[in-house]
C-alpha cells in the first residue's frame, strides 16, 4: 500500500474533527428523561444555562492562556531567541538540503506546488525567470513538491523533474518528507502556497494562490526594501 502524503492525513484529521463537532451538537437535545413539572424544568434550565456560560468563560480563559503560552514557546527557543525553521530534505537530484540554505540569501521564496496543480505550473515559468534576475545573495527561490515524497517511485520523481524542465523553473525543488511537513507544510491547505523567509529562517509573509511574474516581482522588491 502506498503511503499517503502528510497533507492528506492532515486534511482527513480536520474533516474528522469537523464531523465530530457536528455530531456532538446533536446530543444536547436528546438527553430527555421522564416528564417533570414545568416550574422545575424551567429552574433547572436556568441553572444549566448559568453553569454552561460560566464553564464556557472559564474554558475560554484557560484556552487563551494555553494558546499564549504555546505561541511563546513556538516563537522562542531555550535561549529566548526565535527558533525559526528547521528541516532536512532531499532535492530532485538527491542532494541534502537543510535550513542553512536560508542563510545564503537575504530573502528566500519557498513555493509549495503539486504536479497536478495547473495554477502552480502556470506561474512557474515566471518564477524561473525571476530566479535568474536577482543576485543569489539577495534573493533565491526554492520549490517544495507537495505530492511527491522523498523515497517515492522513480516514475513520480522523473515526472516532477520533467515538469520543472518544461516550465523552466530551474531552481532547487525539494521532495516532501516529515521534516518539511512539520516545519512548513502542516498549516498548508491549498497549493500553490508561498512563504517568504529571511536569512534567519523567519517567515516574513505568506501568499496563498498563484500570481503573475510582475506581481511577484513587486512583492519581492517590497520585502527586500524592508
Amino acid at each position: 500500500m502506498k503511503k499517503k502524503t502528510y497533507g492528506s492525513v492532515c486534511l482527513l484529521i480536520c474533516l474528522a474533527s469537523m464531523t465530530m463537532g457536528m455530531l456532538g451538537g446533536c446530543g444536547r437535545d436528546s438527553q430527555a428523561g421522564g416528564r417533570r413539572p414545568e416550574a422545575e424544568q424551567t429552574a433547572d434550565a436556568d441553572r444549566t444555562e448559568q453553569e454552561s456560560v460560566s464553564a464556557q468563560e472559564d474554558g475560554a480563559s484557560q484556552d487563551g492562556a494555553q494558546a499564549e503560552t504555546a505561541g511563546q514557546k513556538e516563537a522562542a527557543g531555550t535561549d529566548g531567541q526565535s527558533s525559526g525553521i528547521t528541516f532536512e530534505a532531499q532535492d530532485l537530484e538527491g542532494n541534502t538540503v537543510t535550513e542553512a540554505v536560508f542563510t545564503e540569501s537575504k530573502l528566500t521564496m519557498v513555493n509549495v506546488w503539486a504536479t497536478y496543480c495547473n495554477p502552480c505550473l502556470s506561474e512557474m515559468p515566471g518564477l524561473g525567470e525571476l530566479a535568474g534576475e536577482y543576485e543569489t545573495d539577495e534573493f533565491q527561490i526554492i520549490g517544495i513538491i507537495s505530492d511527491v515524497q522523498e523515497g517515492a517511485e522513480t516514475d513520480a520523481t522523473e515526472y516532477a523533474s520533467s515538469l520543472v524542465t518544461q516550465t523552466g523553473a530551474a531552481y532547487t525543488h525539494l521532495l516532501l518528507n516529515e521534516s518539511l511537513f512539520r516545519s512548513m507544510l502542516s498549516g498548508v491547505s491549498a497549493v500553490p502556497t508561498t512563504f517568504f523567509v529571511d536569512g534567519k529562517g523567519e517567515v516574513l509573509d505568506t501568499v496563498v494562490g498563484a500570481m503573475d511574474k510582475e506581481s511577484w516581482k513587486e512583492k519581492i522588491d517590497g520585502l527586500l526594501e524592508e
